[in-house]
C-alpha cells in the first residue's frame, strides 16, 4: 500500500494548536483535505492559535482546509460539522479524536463542573464524533479508501498509581481508550481501523505550559506524534486496528530510532515521562 494521505479527508478535533495541528500539517504535506474542529475562534495571549489561524497553516503546508468552530460536547454541532465536511470534500476518510480537557487534581480539588468538562470533551466528545463520522467512514471503506479512527489516548491499565493523584482525569482519558477497545472490534467487519496513540514523554504544547512546574525543555515536540500518527493512518486499516501505540515504539517498528530531532532541546536525555506508560 502506498504510504500517502493525498486526497484523503481528515476530520481532526482539537486542531487549533499543538498535537492536533501538527497531525493536520503532516497530512497536509501530502495534499490531504483537513477539517479543523476546535472551539477557539479568538486569539488568547496565554493560549495562541485559533481554528482559523490553524487553517492558514494547513494550507501553507499544502493541504485544503475547512475550519469549523465546534464544541464537540454539542451533538447537533458535531452533526452539522460532519455535514459541512462531507458537502465540501465528498466524504470523511479519517477521524482523529485529539480534543481533550485536563485537570491533574485530586478528588477534593476537582469541582463537578471540571469533572463534567473532562468527561464531556474526552469521553462524550470522542464517542459523539466517532458516531457522527461512522456513516462516512463506512462509505470510505466500501470505496477502498482505507479509513481510520485515531484516538489520542493511553494504553488501558488498572494500576492504582495511574488513578490515585487525579482519578477524574484518568477515568476520562481511559474512557477514550475504551472507545478504541470497543469500536475497533465493533467496526472491524466494516473495514474501519480504530487505534490509540500516546507519547512516551511529555509533549511541549501551549496547554502543557499552563501547568505549573513543567519544564518544557525536558519535553519532546508535537512532531513526534504527528510522524507516528502518519504511520498509523497510512497503515492497512484491515490489519492495523485495536492497538494502543506508544510513539517511540511505533516509530522504531518503522526503522525510526533517531529521535533527537523531536527534543525541545537537542541532546536531552532526562525527559519528563508522560502519564500512563508502565
Amino acid at each position: 500500500m502506498t504510504r500517502t494521505l493525498q486526497g484523503k479527508t481528515l476530520f481532526i478535533t482539537g486542531a487549533s494548536r499543538g498535537i492536533g495541528l501538527a497531525i493536520a500539517k503532516r497530512a497536509a504535506a501530502d495534499g490531504a483535505n483537513i477539517v479543523l474542529i476546535a472551539k477557539t475562534t479568538e486569539a488568547n495571549p496565554k493560549l495562541p492559535g485559533t481554528v482559523f489561524s490553524a487553517a492558514g497553516e494547513v494550507e501553507a503546508a499544502g493541504g485544503q482546509a475547512l475550519a469549523i468552530p465546534t464544541d464537540i460536547r454539542d451533538e447537533a454541532a458535531v452533526a452539522a460539522a460532519v455535514k459541512q465536511a462531507v458537502d465540501r470534500f465528498g466524504g470523511i476518510d479519517i477521524l482523529v479524536n485529539n480534543a481533550s480537557a485536563i485537570s491533574l487534581t485530586p478528588t477534593p480539588a476537582t469541582p463537578m463542573k471540571r469533572f463534567d468538562l473532562m468527561f464531556g470533551v474526552n469521553v462524550r466528545g470522542t464517542y459523539c464524533c466517532t458516531q457522527a463520522c461512522l456513516e462516512s467512514l463506512a462509505k470510505s471503506a466500501q470505496a477502498g479508501r482505507n479509513p481510520h479512527v485515531l484516538n489520542m489516548s493511553p494504553p488501558l491499565s488498572m494500576k492504582a498509581h495511574w488513578f490515585k493523584d487525579h482519578t477524574a482525569y484518568t477515568m476520562a482519558k481511559y474512557g477514550m481508550s475504551m472507545c478504541t477497545l470497543g469500536h475497533s472490534a465493533e467496526f472491524k467487519k466494516l473495514g474501519i481501523a480504530v487505534n490509540s496513540l500516546w507519547p512516551r514523554t511529555a509533549i511541549a504544547t501551549a496547554a502543557l505550559q499552563m501547568i505549573p512546574g513543567v519544564d518544557v525543555n525536558k519535553c519532546r515536540t508535537p512532531e513526534i506524534l504527528s510522524d507516528a500518527a502518519y504511520l498509523v493512518l497510512t497503515s492497512d486499516a484491515r490489519e492495523t486496528t485495536g492497538n494502543f501505540f506508544i510513539d517511540d515504539e511505533w516509530l522504531a517498528q518503522h526503522g525510526i530510532t533517531e529521535l533527537d530531532k523531536y527534543s525541545v532541546v537537542p541532546g536531552t536525555t532526562d525527559f519528563i515521562p508522560d502519564f500512563f506508560v508502565d
